[in-house]
């Protein structure tokens, strides 16, 4: 098959991405598809051949033109190459902000987008499923999946048919298929009635028969109504015959399954992840039409990706893997990090021949990352599929901005040495209260110098009219916030142990009003990029939360002036001694993520 740049989609490729006008006004190029894993670039006399599998990897061969004066070869060592965007953390995307990842995606060669939609897709004969939370029609769906289809991406589906669904269990319909928490009560009519809808709705709405039916994290089934109708039962036993209700309604529609492994492993295992002896293993009966999705996002070491993928051979051949684009730990993205994880499982995925990987973008806690903060980790991970050709300079093409302009945001969240660990720190000390000082233990004063020291690398970027400036204006404000807040719980704590008026007049009368000046400029870049990105519905928690920072530091400044006027005679907070913060028995910076706002913002119960 010969084309031209495959005239059926010639047009809206030159409407959306500007840099391949000037591409294919210096060149002739002409394509040919062929079944071969990746594409070919080769020089000839009177133009340009690219041959190529998929439109995203002719995609991707025409973002490498833009760097590449020779012939090429790009071979991608995976059959499906895919990300998966959490939709349900709060932030539910526009159908345009998935269209311009969708864009990205193509051009760095991957072949499929998954939206996980715990209750954020509208199903048919449910209508409190989604309700208020911005969800997606099938309408919706069916656009965003035939423009997906133009640049060669599959849409697919990411669903939950047995926990993490807490959104619904507020509603008193919903407590009839509830066993305990979040997890679906296995057996009873209404949680079949519910699946029965959810299927009938995906098949309208997704060309795919690809769906992920989760089925992870589910801790406690068979412990709440469940035990009480039924006595306690194997939760194994359970869980397989809730499996095989999904496989039989699913099978209606000719749905191929995917589900995340780890509740095969944590049943069988009492708890643990990942940890099976022989017996145990041989104890486990996977059906081999369904795909276990082996997820993992927290090591650096390729055997340790390795032994856990000889275990999950055992249970089944038909294995995939599912790596971290770490955004999910608040406003400051992981990409270093991220891409040390992924380059060491991703090797590991090679060595056992596995042929699709996935990374997962969650959105844990709110969703307060852009859902561009992780390109550069899609990016270089693309990269290492296809066997690094595509120089860096691409990036650059296809955003707008240099690679490690973006890598740079990483230090937001001090003390990571080069992305090798990881922390939110950026988080836990904007919501740190300055009275109660929970986080001040882990504060130290020369932190602030090395979150300084991104400013001059971005605010260029914060000004142009790049289709991205927006994130770093947000990022930039958050530093601001931060030069100012991240160590004042402790100065305010010292000056009032030590009667230092100095010191306690310049909190006052200085620092203060200006930091409240600063949350709002803060408030407003983030405001900005949320109803950018994404739907209205979720961001009034924000609302609560970066208004509610914004009210403590005023109530606080009146504590202090009215201690300073001798209104009062103490502060109840600063009497206490300020102890140490400890978790997981490590109170490292460098390690430490605590990302529950919930948590961060006060010691008292939310």
């Amino acid at each position: 098959m010969e084309d031209m740049i495959d005239k059926t989609n010639l047009k809206c490729l030159l409407e959306e991405n500007n840099w391949l006008q000037t591409l294919l006004n210096q060149k002739k190029i002409i394509c040919k598809q062929e079944p071969i894993s990746g594409y070919q670039i080769h020089f000839c006399d009177d133009g340009i051949e690219i041959v190529y599998s998929s439109i995203s990897q002719r995609n991707r061969a025409l973002l490498a033109l833009t760097t590449t004066m020779h012939d090429d070869v790009e071979i991608s060592v995976v059959k499906d190459l895919g990300v998966m965007v959490d939709c349900s953390r709060n932030a539910v995307p526009k159908v345009m902000t998935l269209k311009k990842l969708i864009r990205y995606l193509s051009f760095m060669g991957y072949t499929f987008l998954g939206l996980y939609m715990e209750d954020t897709l509208k199903i048919d004969g449910e209508p409190y499923i989604g309700y208020q939370r911005g969800a997606y029609t099938v309408k919706d769906i069916q656009e965003l999946d035939i423009y997906a289809q133009q640049y060669g991406i599959e849409l697919r589906p990411y669903v939950q048919t047995l926990a993490h669904l807490n959104q619904i269990v507020r509603y008193e319909e919903y407590q009839k298929m509830i066993d305990v928490d979040d997890i679906l009560l296995v057996g009873s009519s209404r949680t079949h009635t519910y699946l029965e809808n959810l299927f009938r709705t995906l098949d309208k709405a997704f060309h795919s028969r690809k769906v992920n039916i989760g089925m992870d994290e589910a801790f406690m089934l068979g412990l709440g109504k469940y035990l009480t109708e039924h006595g306690y039962q194997n939760r194994l036993e359970i869980m397989n015959q809730h499996l095989q209700t999904v496989r039989e309604i699913a099978s209606k529609y000719n749905f191929k399954l995917q589900m995340w492994s780890d509740m095969f492993f944590r049943l069988a295992a009492n708890g643990s992840y990942y940890n099976l002896s022989q017996e145990q293993i041989q104890k486990i009966k996977v059906p081999e039409e369904v795909n276990l999705a082996y997820w993992d996002y927290y090591s650096t070491d390729i055997q340790h990706y390795s032994d856990n993928l000889k275990l999950h051979k055992n249970l089944s051949p038909n294995i995939s893997f599912v790596g971290g684009a770490w955004k999910w730990t608040g406003f400051i993205p992981h990409n270093r990090y991220s891409i040390h994880a992924c380059k060491a499982a991703i090797q590991a995925c090679v060595e056992h021949q596995i042929n699709e990987i996935t990374f997962a973008c969650w959105g844990d806690d709110g969703a307060e990352a852009s859902l561009f903060a992780i390109l550069p980790t899609l990016f270089t991970n693309a990269n290492e599929i296809y066997g690094n050709h595509m120089s860096e300079s691409c990036f650059k093409v296809l955003t707008g901005i240099p690679i490690n302009t973006f890598l740079v945001i990483d230090k937001v969240n001090p003390c990571t040495k080069d992305g090798f660990t990881h922390n939110n720190a950026s988080k836990y000390f904007l919501y740190n209260d300055l009275l109660q000082g929970t986080f001040d233990s882990v504060a130290q004063p020369l932190m602030i110098h090395e979150i300084q020291s991104v400013l001059p690398k971005i605010s260029n970027i914060s000004i142009e009219k790049s289709e991205l400036s927006y994130y770093f204006k947000t990022v930039q404000s958050l530093i601001e916030i931060l030069e100012l807040k991240l160590n004042l719980g402790n100065e305010i704590y010292h000056a009032y142990k030590h009667n230092d008026l100095q010191a306690f007049d310049k909190i006052v009368n200085q620092i203060l009003p200006e930091l409240i000046k600063r949350i709002e400029t803060f408030y407003d870049a983030f405001k900005r990029q949320w109803h950018l990105e994404n739907r209205n519905q979720g961001f009034e928690v924000q609302t609560i939360r970066l208004g509610g920072l914004k009210q403590r530091v005023i109530d606080v400044r009146e504590q202090l002036l009215a201690y300073q006027k001798g209104e009062i005679t103490k502060i109840d907070e600063l009497e206490e001694q300020h102890l140490d913060f400890h978790y997981f028995d490590d109170s490292s910076i460098e390690r430490l993520n605590y990302n529950l706002w919930s948590h961060i913002v006060s010691t008292s119960k939310l």
